[in-house]
């Protein structure tokens, strides 16, 4: 539920106000402890991501109670009402150290002491004699529990066992069934894998008590024999018997001589495969299957294996051929033993002996190693307090950086320690370096109501994921801002990304940008006509062009014979040009109508002073870029940092703005160090139109000069408007 402000409170409370946003102060214990009761409306956030944040991941899944990816404001009280469990003073929650001392633990409380007595056996099992523990000793669980014969965690290795056999047992166990890491890093064994060891001991023995060995103990060997031929054998013994019911089939289920001319082509020690899907022997009705001679090459050994393996256990070592019945005899014999080796259990065992078997079974080695991971289960308290240390430690590092970038943005405003948690690092980009960079999963449509200027860039460097950072420019202008350009990117930990521009949201940067933009506009305008002039004039010109070369050998033609009729008829004078009326009285009224407007503009410009003019084009540029410029302030007086967060994962409450002075801090242009010598000499400089400008410039100003000076020094100025008694600015007056 939603705190609210508790009536019975008598905790003070402090603001600061920055951005326009008034922010609570956390700088005491009282501050966190009373946390619960400040409205959430005061909140900043209410609530952000465990990833994508400048901090410890893992001490945010810590806080992450529930593992939903999301840090939320139970969550947050939650893990300050139980540090100060832990702690004496609560706030050293706000001292971003990894390190506390012992006495910093409060032995009033179960957990404390607990946390405590953990700590002091850490310090003792590293051999450190200090009074204060840091996170690096807690993080080296390994190190922490090296030699120690139990340490909680349920699993026991060599080490914990109290005798020779007892080790023996847990090798076995690990060689058979596997291992399970112990805290101290080394293989070990847990209560399942004993459970599952005896279990497959006991499956073992008792389906090798149940062995109906037909030939002893050569019937393993028998078995495989038989199982490696016996689908050839059945073709062999079927084909007989077709061969039986009709004498025609016999050529038939014997390979035709084609078939051997064919084979006999190629290299016959490389065509064993081709050979082994022949028959196993000549097909003959009623044939007994030779075991020796007469046996197709590719199946040789495997038909001697059979005899040596097979036949002579079973029928003696004379026996040279099996009939069709001797043949089912034999799987007959066979097939109880063949199910039972089947369906053989406990088999992951087997490897140690069934000897080795019975006498664990008969022994009290499970009871043994069951109650060695009782003892070690019995210290679990113990273990659980090292993780409960070192989440306190953790918090202690890291829990004031989260409440400065949730509670209150003080970080943000701030800009200390590289800036609040999700500013991803720094872009350097168009002579300017940008800080307020967020990591982002993706543009996002919402990051508009920002009203930022927002470049998103695709940042990749050898080794590491690429990423996508939103990068607001919150300085200058964004007339080299474009898709596609390459900056470098430097996140937190001063590593450089390969930087490209991949989408723009644009919004104002600046107000300079906004005074100049209309003329920029206008410029931009007129490049685009008269490119698009151009490019229809061309066009036209192409196409006049083809109609031409069209018609020109008809004309040509014409043309010829044009003039062979001419030269043929007597030459008439050529009538004489008129002037055309109308024409002249078109250019008339064009010319009078631009003298009157010139002579309307020079009458008003007679009725200014001649200081009154540079405040004329001052306020004609101010009336021309005055809206662009107003819009632009509106604009940048509502940019926001929520939007951008809040497509990231976030929920911000407070609108977290920023406003001009803030913006240009946030993005640095390239100013020259104080003390820099700077030279202007430029070697490519185009000297010839440098002096064409300054032929100009000076032109201008002498032509200037001279007419103020003739107009103040005019002897034809009326009385009381010489040179004596100040500017005659009519000098094209007459006198009167």
């Amino acid at each position: 539920m939603p705190s609210a402000p508790a009536a019975s409170s008598r905790h003070t409370w402090k603001f600061f106000r920055t951005g326009g946003l008034d922010q609570v102060t956390l700088a005491t214990g009282a501050d966190l402890l009373a946390l619960e009761q400040l409205d959430q409306k005061l909140w900043v956030a209410l609530s952000c991501p465990v990833k994508g944040l400048e901090l410890d991941e893992k001490t945010l899944a810590l806080i992450d109670t529930d593992g939903d990816g999301r840090i939320r404001v139970p969550e947050l009280l939650a893990v300050i009402k139980w540090a100060a469990a832990h702690l004496k003073d609560v706030g050293d929650l706000l001292k971003e150290t990894d390190t506390l001392p012992l006495s910093a633990f409060n032995e009033a409380t179960p957990a404390g002491k607990a946390v405590l007595a953990s700590a002091r056996q850490i310090l003792k099992n590293l051999g450190k004699s200090t009074d204060a523990i840091s996170l690096g000793d807690v993080a080296d669980t390994a190190k922490i529990f090296a030699g120690t014969k139990f340490n909680g965690d349920g699993v026991i290795t060599a080490a914990s066992a109290g005798d020779a056999a007892s080790a023996q047992l847990i090798a076995d166990i690990i060689a058979t069934k596997g291992s399970a890491p112990d805290r101290s890093g080394v293989p070990g064994v847990n209560q399942k894998h004993i459970d599952d060891f005896f279990a497959d001991c006991t499956a073992y023995a008792t389906w090798a008590a149940a062995n109906g060995a037909p030939l002893g103990d050569k019937s393993a060997a028998a078995l495989a024999a038989v199982k490696a031929v016996r689908a050839k054998v059945e073709d062999f013994f079927a084909r007989c018997r077709l061969a039986a019911f009709d004498a025609r089939a016999t050529a038939a289920v014997n390979r035709a001589e084609a078939d051997f001319v064919a084979l006999a082509a190629k290299d016959l020690a490389t065509a064993s495969a081709e050979i082994a899907q022949f028959p196993l022997a000549r097909i003959e009705p009623g044939r007994a299957l030779p075991l020796s001679d007469g046996v197709n090459p590719a199946w040789a050994d495997a038909i001697g294996a059979l005899h040596a393996a097979a036949v002579t256990p079973a029928y003696g070592a004379g026996k040279t051929s099996l009939t069709a019945a001797e043949w089912s005899d034999l799987n007959g014999k066979l097939a109880a033993y063949e199910a039972w080796s089947t369906g053989k259990a406990g088999g992951s065992v087997e490897a140690l002996g069934l000897d080795r078997v019975k006498a664990l079974l008969a022994g009290k080695g499970k009871e043994a190693l069951t109650a060695l991971v009782a003892q070690d289960a019995a210290l679990a308290p113990e273990a659980a307090a090292i993780g409960n240390l070192e989440k306190l430690l953790r918090c202690t590092r890291d829990l004031r950086a989260l409440l400065h970038n949730f509670v209150n943005f003080a970080d943000f405003y701030a800009r200390k320690n590289g800036g609040a948690t999700f500013q991803a690092g720094t872009l350097y980009l168009d002579s300017r370096s940008c800080e307020l960079c967020i990591r982002v999963d993706a543009p996002q449509p919402l990051a508009a109501m920002s009203k930022a200027y927002i470049a998103y860039v695709n940042c990749t460097r050898a080794g590491g994921a690429a990423m996508t950072v939103a990068c607001c420019f919150s300085q200058g202008d964004g007339d080299y801002l474009f898709v596609g350009r390459h900056g470098i990117f430097y996140d937190r930990k001063g590593r450089d990304w390969d930087a490209v521009i991949t989408s723009i949201v644009e919004n104002p940067i600046s107000l300079r940008q906004a005074f100049w933009s209309p003329y920029k506009k206008f410029i931009r305008m007129i490049d685009e006509m008269a490119a698009k002039r151009a490019a229809a004039a061309d066009a036209a010109s192409n196409d006049r062009l083809s109609k031409v070369a069209d018609k020109a050998v008809i004309a040509a033609t014409d043309a010829a014979a044009k003039q062979a009729v001419a030269n043929a008829q007597p030459k008439a004078p050529e009538p004489q040009k008129k002037i055309d009326v109308g024409v002249v009285a078109a250019l008339g009224v064009a010319v009078g109508a631009i003298g009157g407007a010139l002579a309307t503009v020079g009458a008003k410009l007679s009725e200014f002073a001649w200081w009154q003019f540079p405040l004329i084009v001052i306020a004609v540029m101010l009336a021309i870029s005055t809206p662009a410029v107003i819009i632009a302030f509106l604009k940048l007086r509502q940019r926001t940092i929520g939007p951008i967060l809040d497509a990231n994962g976030w929920a911000i409450n407070g609108r977290v703005k920023i406003n001009i002075p803030f913006g240009t801090a946030l993005t640095a242009r390239a100013v020259l160090p104080p003390g820099a010598i700077r030279s202007l000499e430029d070697p490519y400089e185009d000297k010839a139109a440098a002096r064409r400008r300054r032929r100009i410039i000076t032109i201008i100003v002498v032509l200037v000069l001279g007419y103020l000076a003739w107009a103040r020094y005019n002897p034809q100025a009326p009385a009381g408007q010489n040179w004596k008694s100040g500017w005659n600015w009519k000098p094209w007056a007459s006198a009167q």
